[in-house]
């Protein structure tokens, strides 16, 4: 299955909770083979090459990074854009989707929409230009004039899904080989900077509507393993050296 095919049937609109916690490597290794007793692979990546696909995401912030203050300040309620596709060749071919992101309380929501493709050095104007009447278009927008969004940070990675064999609700993703780029649009420039994001660590993104399965609990006791507060783009942000760290 080629990378395309993984948002062939994009899941648009969503809200959850989100829990994510900070895997060395070699941990994530052994965690992985406990895991298989209660997980399979996500059907997406069950045939690909190491089950598992690439993400890339152009973040917008404003020139205040607003959205990355919020963040680092734990603001209950925030919201970012991001402009979403899963190849290192975006193409007229390859599917590509505007998102906002955000948390209300301690539900993480999602909307996305699908948008026409746009140049990969400058994509603000392309996406104003092909704006339909979706809501996340127009909400886009309008934060776009009044706040002066502009691209802040390129996001890549490699994910490996997998979905509870009891509760197709329960998901946990590793993203490992994560990297920041200073780019404006979707394909990097070879010379826009570029920093790896958390070397020699693999986030894990555990995800679910109603509770965490008891088994689950046991295993992270059983590894010691805390909740964190994990954000690609603040971390590469910082990595970029774009904002100072507290």
């Amino acid at each position: 299955m080629t990378s395309q095919a993984n948002a062939r049937r994009p899941q648009l609109h969503f809200a959850r909770f989100e829990f994510k916690y900070q895997l060395p490597n070699d941990l994530r290794k052994e965690f992985e083979r406990e895991l298989a007793h209660f997980v399979e692979f996500d059907p997406f990546v069950a045939q690909t090459p190491h089950h598992q696909y690439f993400v890339r995401s152009l973040y917008f912030d404003d020139p205040a990074y607003s959205c990355y203050f919020d963040k680092v300040e734990g603001l209950k309620k925030r919201a970012k854009f991001r402009l979403r596709t899963y190849t290192q060749t975006p193409s007229p071919q390859t599917p590509q989707f505007l998102e906002i992101k955000g948390r209300h309380n301690q539900l993480v929501f999602k909307h996305r929409t699908p948008v026409a493709y746009t140049a990969p050095d400058n994509p603000l104007p392309d996406l104003l230009s092909v704006c339909n009447s979706s809501a996340v278009t127009q909400q886009f927008c309008f934060e776009y004039y009044r706040k002066h969004l502009k691209a802040a940070a390129l996001i890549d990675y490699w994910r490996r899904p997998y979905i509870s064999r009891y509760d197709p609700e329960f998901r946990l993703t590793f993203d490992a080989q994560i990297q920041a780029s200073q780019s404006s649009g979707l394909a990097p420039e070879l010379t826009d900077r570029t920093r790896r994001v958390l070397p020699g660590y693999t986030v894990m993104e555990v995800k679910f509507k109603r509770h965490i399965p008891a088994w689950f609990h046991r295993l992270i006791q059983a590894y010691q393993l805390t909740r964190k507060s994990i954000s690609k783009i603040c971390y590469g942000l910082e990595a970029l050296e774009l904002v100072e760290e507290d």
